[in-house]
């Protein structure tokens, strides 16, 4: 069977799209000989940020010389993205083989899509004899399938309220889950200020070594002094710095846009610095400068009109958008199209973005089954916030041609709601004579 026809047949092969556990996937790991993907592992697990810290830490050790595998979910246009090796991402051809393998070994065992991409992706990374294997956790931690492996350094990025319906209700209940990808007498980073007790109590409980942003590791920008008691300087315009006690380094800003990069940038050094074998300062610099990812505030022009595409899906991505919103202002109207899955909390998304956005539009992704829902489906769980009167269209490319169409060459359309929000406009953008902004 060609790519195609296997992806159809993944996801045909589990009565469930979800089904969290280790057991089934630690099970065929097992018959598959799966052991180490690598000589170290990071695992990324996290509410936002995931993609771009792991980018991060991608790009680090690459500049570093390793040899590099990592792992992200979901992709964007292509399921090749989610496997790449030495920055390229798989071929049809290499995932076909680890489908192949996986379908011998897995016997009776039924898997989710999920598990099965895992599972391919740690087959692909043993044969590939890396230096780092960087695994995303796709939901949770301490039951995604990417929790079958053992990882030198653990790091959760934010924890925030997503995915109650499998990981339940809070930030307490949330904070446990993620935490689960901790190990015992291992470095855990911690991208939040304010992390829940929750992930503090499981690390102390193993005795992990927490390694906290604020406490243990800090940023450092222009304007001020840095506060570290052996430098005084300030930071230079145009750079930032990351600092330890004893260590610090200057670095060019990152590569990707938006004031949460320097945070997701943060953990990902603190990540790589923690494992046993720390990648030299120039290469750090080198990284974080070159990492890149696409559908992260990616940006477009359309006949004059700024037209920037992200991920968002949730309130916490939300207000960073906002805050990006907030420090790169244009001279006219901000026009937001939107759209999302019917899980996600829709009138906490608006609600943080209500003063940025002037005009809404508001798409359907009925397509994507189950979770899609049509336009009007999505405007009726709008009302009673500020985009309850967007205008309505059946599709993102209706919308976004709509929204560019009413715009002038000095507003901005933000396109953001979902990954598939995300695919669609950048399918639309990268095939029209659309040029890249920088």
């Amino acid at each position: 069977m060609n790519m195609s026809r296997w992806l159809d047949r993944i996801e045909q092969l589990h009565p469930k799209s979800i089904d969290m556990g280790l057991e089934r996937v630690g099970e065929v790991a097992g018959r598959l000989g799966i052991a180490r993907p690598a000589r170290r592992v990071i695992t990324v697990g996290g509410t936002n940020g995931k993609g771009s810290t792991v980018a991060f830490i991608e790009a680090i050790g690459r500049a570093a010389g390793w040899r590099v595998g990592a792992y992200t979910s979901p992709h964007l246009l292509a399921y090749n993205e989610r496997i790449r090796i030495d920055g390229v991402d798989a071929d049809d051809a290499m995932i076909v083989a680890a489908f192949e393998a996986i379908e011998v070994a897995r016997g009776e065992t039924p898997l989710t899509y999920f598990e099965y991409g895992t599972l391919a992706a740690l087959w692909l990374f043993q044969r590939a004899h890396l230096d780092l294997a960087v695994l995303e956790v796709g939901l949770g931690g301490r039951l995604d399938a990417t929790n079958v492996v053992d990882p030198d350094v653990a790091a959760i990025t934010t924890v925030d309220v997503d995915h109650q319906d499998y990981l339940g209700e809070g930030r307490e209940a949330i904070g446990h889950e993620k935490a689960g990808i901790a190990r015992a007498w291992k470095p855990l980073v911690l991208g939040d200020d304010d992390p829940p007790s929750s992930v503090l109590r499981h690390a102390y409980s193993i005795a992990a070594k927490t390694l906290r942003i604020g406490c243990d590791f800090f940023v450092d920008l222009p304007g001020g002094a840095s506060g570290d008691p052996e430098d005084s300087s300030a930071v230079g315009a145009g750079r930032w710095r990351w600092r330890e006690v004893g260590h610090r380094i200057d670095l060019p800003m990152p590569g990707l846009v938006g004031q949460m990069q320097l945070r997701n940038a943060a953990v990902a050094i603190a990540a790589v610095r923690a494992l046993d074998k720390s990648p030299p300062d120039r290469a750090v610099a080198q990284g974080i400068a070159d990492a890149r990812i696409r559908g992260r505030l990616q940006r477009f022009d359309r006949d004059g009109v700024e037209v920037v595409v992200d991920v968002g899906h949730n309130p916490q991505a939300a207000h960073a958008l906002a805050d990006w919103l907030a420090a790169s202002p244009v001279a006219g109207r901000t026009h937001a199209v939107y759209a999302a899955l019917v899980d996600k909390d829709v009138a906490g998304v608006v609600s943080a973005l209500a003063t940025s956005v002037d005009h809404w539009h508001l798409a359907g992704l009925a397509r994507h089954a189950p979770r899609g829902v049509s336009v009007e489906d999505f405007a009726s769980r709008l009302a009673g916030t500020a985009a309850q009167a967007g205008r309505r269209h059946d599709t993102i490319a209706d919308a976004l041609d709509a929204a560019v169409a009413a715009a002038s060459p000095a507003d901005r359309v933000l396109v953001f709601g979902s990954f598939h929000t995300a695919a669609e406009a950048l399918t639309l953008l990268e095939t029209a004579p659309a040029t890249p902004s920088s």
